[in-house]
């Protein structure tokens, strides 16, 4: 078997990654506002939770992200390489209100305009035109402006990276110029003996390896492609999830390695329960990774089609391919007309993922509902617009005392 174990210089041993992976979170967490609002969703959960009947609208029962804060949206590709903007993580994904992922949305991207030194007049037309984004989703009447609407400019530079984003490119930003070997260090941590057997196992023992193997090639035939484990490594990724288990692997598919082709890099997450409220009056898949298997499919299609709900040694883990073009948006570039802009688009991304699970009957009562108590002499309800704020000022106050906190740790 191949794979690495022990200690290298600069990696923690397994036994000592909890203490270390909580520090770099809480380190994370501290650097900007806005970085504080992508690790502390709990929060944004507590809020919704103290919110009374009725206080905000209660739309259909659909999958929603869970999430949607502006690091979990960005270009993603299909399998054949198709590349669209869609919700990029599913971690939460539920079967619940869609105001919800609005809402989260909303928050952050007024988060990152305010961490930008963006002036108070560009959130407040940003939740404007965040309305009017995500309600044009379910406008049939306005399908040939929705076809017209042009990206903004965080999302052009995202999408242009994406498109000319080569394998051995994105090798080189994940891997380190690294073909057939993780290099331990900051970003991968050497693996316990008992990880490294169970990830060979998951990958090259039936029924699991047939399983895998044809969603991330995308075979349909009788054949069974052949998946070796090159390497593999506990990867330091992310936010939120930073204490979770967390794996990079490169996978030889059909001997490609040895033919001069690039290893697969796959991404193994482990899948907890999801924070974000349920609908008590639906069903869903009872196993974790399951139900993010399901919440993708759903609302990302693309990335859903080529995922895989499997247990690793006992845990969920949801298994996936990272391809070149599969990228998050950069908040750090917002301008006063790109963030009005790429609210707008991105709440009509949402809407969309939305209003897919919808018929036409369910888009138009939506539609009705949004547009309740609206201002006449403003563009946003007065729910989104108190919504937003409240959240905005709980999370300040919180991310202050977070950094409070934080340096007197140090």
């Amino acid at each position: 078997m191949s794979g690495k174990s022990g200690k290298s210089k600069g990696s923690p041993r397994p036994d000592e990654r909890q203490p270390l992976l909580a520090a770099r979170r809480r380190q994370k967490m501290a650097r900007s506002a806005h970085a504080y609002v992508r690790g502390s969703a709990s929060l944004f959960y507590q809020w919704l939770d103290g919110q009374k009947a009725g206080a905000l609208p209660e739309g259909p029962a659909v999958w929603t992200g869970g999430d949607c804060h502006l690091g979990n949206l960005g270009p993603v590709a299909s399998a054949d390489g198709n590349v669209a903007i869609q919700i990029r993580d599913l971690d939460n994904s539920v079967i619940g209100n869609p105001v919800h992922d609005l809402l989260r949305l909303g928050l952050s991207l007024t988060t990152a305009a305010r961490s930008a030194d963006l002036p108070g007049v560009i959130s407040s037309t940003m939740i404007e035109a965040l309305a009017d984004g995500y309600e044009q989703a379910f406008d049939d009447a306005r399908g040939d402006i929705t076809r017209a609407t042009q990206r903004p400019a965080v999302v052009k530079i995202a999408m242009k990276e994406a498109l000319h984003r080569s394998p051995r490119k994105m090798d080189r930003q994940t891997i380190d110029n690294s073909r057939a070997a993780i290099p331990l260090g900051k970003r991968f941590w050497p693996l316990s003996e008992d990880e490294r057997i169970a990830i060979h196992t998951l990958f090259e023992t039936e029924p699991t390896r047939s399983v895998i193997g044809s969603a991330l090639t995308g075979a349909t035939g009788a054949k069974s492609p052949k998946v070796a484990v090159l390497d593999a490594a506990f990867w330091v990724k992310g936010c939120s999830s930073l204490g979770r288990r967390r794996y990079a692997v490169l996978l030889d598919i059909d001997g490609d390695c040895s033919k001069g082709g690039p290893p697969c890099l796959v991404d193994i997450k482990e899948a907890v329960g999801s924070e974000a409220p349920r609908r008590d009056d639906v069903s869903m898949p009872r196993d974790n990774a399951k139900r993010v298997l399901e919440g993708a499919r759903h609302l990302s299609p693309k990335l859903g089609n080529r995922m895989v709900a499997a247990r690793l040694d006992g845990s969920a883990v949801v298994i996936r391919e990272l391809m070149p073009e599969d990228l998050k948006l950069d908040a750090d570039g917002l301008a006063e007309e790109g963030a009005v802009k790429a609210a707008h688009f991105l709440a009509l991304v949402i809407g969309q993922a939305h209003a897919s699970q919808m018929d036409a009957d369910t888009r138009r009562a939506w539609l009705v509902e949004l547009e309740k108590d609206r201002p006449k002499n403003r563009s946003s309800p007065t729910w989104l617009w108190r919504s937003i704020v409240e959240l905005m000022v709980a999370h300040e106050h919180a991310y202050l005392e977070h950094c409070r906190r934080y340096a007197l740790d140090r």
